[in-house]
């Protein structure tokens, strides 16, 4: 991969404890992909998914292999992985001066997680946070059960992978995000069985006649939007439920 500037604000756009990060750190201490794997606890093809994230994000390679040497040859940083670890580091020493700062003042009402999820720019409308309840392996996947600040429980699929790269674990906030079009809204007294069934009121509802979008008021003060099929009897006030697939749910790092 090739380009004219590396982009530094794409791949340091998001959380700097990133295991991403850390991984490619390891590899230019270690020069191994695997060992720099197994040092930061991930499977070798996490690591190489965190490599190739990373460098999509970048815009330019961050790691190369390296030939020859008594083990038959490893990895090491092209300039950009340099480069991308010195910029990390200088924003990481930035931040915690930041986050010293306010501890220090009096902006109190504000906590550190909901802080850091405003740097978030994302497509999907809803963001909720939580914390994680447990994580639990289903096959290649990890369904992760997340607990609202009202109390409910709302679960995500995602894969091995995914989970070790973000270092997920019980008791650790995080945001769940997902579309307004992966939120089905219906009439409370509608709603069956299931998983990923957030209770709440309507607070506005699309008028046309095959149906359209929906705001829920969640308890605790939070706030949902999805969308409700055709003849769905919502009106402003109904008491609602939000159905959605757990599949859809994709988890942030805030803090």
């Amino acid at each position: 991969m090739t380009s004219s500037k590396l982009k530094l604000a794409g791949a340091l756009g998001h959380e700097l404890a990133d295991k991403r990060i850390d991984i490619l750190r390891r590899i230019g201490e270690a020069g191994s992909i695997s060992e720099a794997a197994r040092a930061a606890g991930v499977s070798y093809k996490a690591a190489w998914q965190a490599i190739d994230t990373l460098s999509n994000l970048a815009g330019a390679a961050l790691v190369e292999r390296a030939v020859g040497g008594s083990g038959g040859g490893g990895a090491q940083l092209t300039p950009a992985g340099r480069q991308l670890l010195q910029a990390a580091a200088l924003m990481q020493q930035a931040r915690e001066q930041v986050m010293a700062t306010m501890a220090r003042s009096s902006m109190t009402q504000l906590d550190t997680p909901g802080l850091a999820a405003l740097g978030l720019r994302t497509s999907m409308r809803n963001q909720l946070p939580c914390r994680i309840k447990a994580l639990k392996t289903q096959g290649p996947a990890i369904r992760v059960e997340l607990v609202l600040p009202d109390g409910p429980s709302l679960f995500s699929r995602i894969t091995r992978e995914s989970a070790q790269l973000l270092g997920l674990q019980a008791g650790q906030p995080v945001l769940a995000l997902c579309k307004a079009t992966a939120v089905t809204v219906v009439l409370a007294v509608k709603a069956t069985a299931g998983q990923n069934l957030l209770h709440g009121r309507a607070t506005r509802v699309s008028r046309a006649a095959a149906g359209g979008e929906v705001a829920l008021a969640l308890p605790a003060g939070l706030h949902l939007v999805g969308f409700a099929g055709p003849a769905s009897g919502l009106k402003v006030g109904s008491a609602a439920v939000a159905c959605i697939d757990e599949s859809t749910v994709v988890i942030a790092l805030v803090g």
